[in-house]
């Protein structure tokens, strides 16, 4: 059994709040560039292209968390 460091969970879900947060700002971000005019296709490879950084933070965070247990 490995001891938790103090904090750790809560910074988790900090991080995990904050990226949920990003990609619902995306969303609607896109929402409004569909109602100004933009055609859906470039609006979803827009989101795909913004929601990729986001992903990769995810993974990132996953690999850092195997590799602390």
């Amino acid at each position: 059994m490995s001891a938790k460091k103090p904090g750790k969970s809560a910074t988790q879900r900090a991080i995990a709040f904050l990226l949920i947060l990003q990609t619902t700002l995306i969303g609607i971000q896109a929402e409004n560039r569909i109602h100004h005019g933009d055609s859906p296709i470039e609006v979803l490879m827009w989101m795909i292209n913004q929601c990729i950084p986001v992903l990769k933070q995810a993974s990132s965070l996953q690999d850092k968390q195997k590799k602390d247990k």
